[in-house]
């Protein structure tokens, strides 16, 4: 299928653009496959196809073939998170931007499903915390299971429309839009994206970039960090955006350091010259991305805060936890419906003043739910990044893996009580030993289909 005239004659005068390379790489039928490992669990997927790093993030890596992630029990674990090698171009710009000072940042990923950038960024600012907001109810149930099994318990994940983040004026250290675009660079991944590609669309999508952005750059404190990036090649989408962010929402344009080796292009809008980073398929090994960063200047206004105080649980409540898991310290504990979960104290705070305004999806980790005299442990904590070294363990091979991921029935030797199944260094679930049976706790809604 041919690529859109419309879209190669509106981009026969961008820098870097090469028409035959542009339509001779998208007819190759060639894929791209990378991977960015967790760098909070102890694991090394495929190293038999592991080619070269991928050179702006240092935990990704190409891959030679695309093997089964769907029958990889490590995937499923989130020892890694498959991802486009662009995006991960993050990485680099939080570099350059940000360094080292992460500490007590706060960061908003506001069109977060499915959760690639997200878990990047909460690798990222470990010691920070990362909202992941995504307004489509189907798609944050996707970014709740991928940050969930990512593990980190710097997270909260919101389900809310820009506007709803009006009341957090000043709130923000860092905020990352990758806003919905035409999706034009997503043409080789995905060809049916061809078929929904048109000029009228990108003008649609240009007029909602910027009343989402409008919507949400309140939210950004004085000298914070805007990100803002797509999978389009339009110019409406990219400089024209980029332009807009200048010109009348006051905000500085910032430059970012590359290598002349990586083949990104560089370009810049019209008037302002804001610096803007393009990736080509024909030039890089990735897809089609766009991004832009930029520093608010304009000075914060600070808002006095009711917060919502979330239940603890009781006394008695705690005491189970603490017989099953123990309350780690720097951590405090709240309930959310009858589940026990915990998040770093030092973002309690942050969160109730959240749940005053947002939805609140996921906050911290899950750690179970109390049943009588016994707690239901939580998938969320045998997945999590929470040291769990102390808690009765059994080691699968991949058979077993699979079974389990399948919700299948196991046969495991060991004493009655609950368990964490371990593969390949990364555990996968609970179990319960019975007398006569084993109980598989696998999420059913995430068991793997595929025979």
């Amino acid at each position: 299928m041919g690529l859109p005239i419309q879209l190669l004659n509106a981009l026969s005068t961008v820098k870097g653009f090469d028409s035959k390379a542009f339509e001779a790489v998208h007819a190759s039928g060639e894929q791209v496959t990378s991977i960015r490992l967790n760098p909070f669990k102890n694991t090394q997927p495929f190293a038999n196809l592991m080619q070269e790093p991928i050179p702006w993030c240092k935990q990704g890596h190409y891959l030679s073939a695309r093997p089964s992630f769907t029958l990889d029990p490590v995937f499923h674990a989130g020892g890694y998170y498959v991802q486009e090698a662009s995006s991960m171009f993050l990485w680099h710009a939080l570099e350059q931007l940000i360094g080292k000072e992460t500490e007590g940042k706060k960061v908003l990923d506001l069109c977060a499903a499915p959760g690639g950038k997200s878990t990047l960024l909460a690798s990222y600012f470990a010691d920070g915390l990362v909202v992941a907001n995504e307004v489509i109810k189907s798609r944050s149930a996707v970014l709740v299971e991928n940050i969930t099994k990512w593990g980190q318990p710097n997270v909260i994940v919101t389900n809310n429309d820009p506007d709803h983040f009006k009341p957090l004026e000043s709130f923000f250290d860092v905020i990352l839009t990758d806003a919905p675009c035409s999706g034009s660079g997503l043409f080789r991944k995905d060809p049916a994206a061809i078929d929904e590609w048109s000029q009228e669309n990108v003008l649609h999508c240009s007029q909602r970039q910027e009343k989402i952005l409008a919507a949400i750059l309140p939210s950004l404190k004085e000298e914070g960090i805007l990100l803002y990036a797509t999978c389009s090649y339009s110019v409406e989408e990219d400089e024209k955006i980029a332009e807009w962010l200048v010109a009348e929402m006051g905000l500085q344009p910032l430059d970012l350091a590359i290598s002349d080796q990586w083949n990104i292009v560089r370009t810049a809008s019209a008037n302002s010259g804001a610096p803007c980073f393009r990736f080509y398929p024909n030039l890089i090994k990735g897809e089609g991305f766009f991004i832009a960063a930029f520093k608010k200047t304009a000075p914060d206004h600070f808002v006095k805060w009711k917060e919502v105080t979330l239940p603890k649980p009781a006394k008695n409540e705690l005491e189970l936890m603490n017989t099953f898991f123990q309350l780690p310290d720097g951590f405090c504990a709240f309930k959310q419906n009858d589940a026990i979960r915990i998040i770093p104290t030092i973002w309690m705070n942050t969160l109730q003043q959240l749940a005053k305004v947002l939805y609140i999806k996921k906050a911290g980790i899950e750690i179970g739910s109390p049943k009588g005299k016994d707690l239901i442990p939580a998938h969320e904590l045998a997945v999590s990044t929470l040291h769990l070294n102390s808690l009765p363990c059994i080691t699968v091979n991949k058979d077993q893996a699979l079974q389990y991921l399948r919700r299948n029935e196991l046969q495991l030797e060991a004493r009655q009580g609950w368990y964490l199944l371990k593969f390949d260094h990364v555990y996968l679930g609970w179990v319960k030993v019975l007398a006569n049976r084993v109980n598989n706790y696998y999420p059913a809604e995430w068991r793997i289909l595929k025979g």
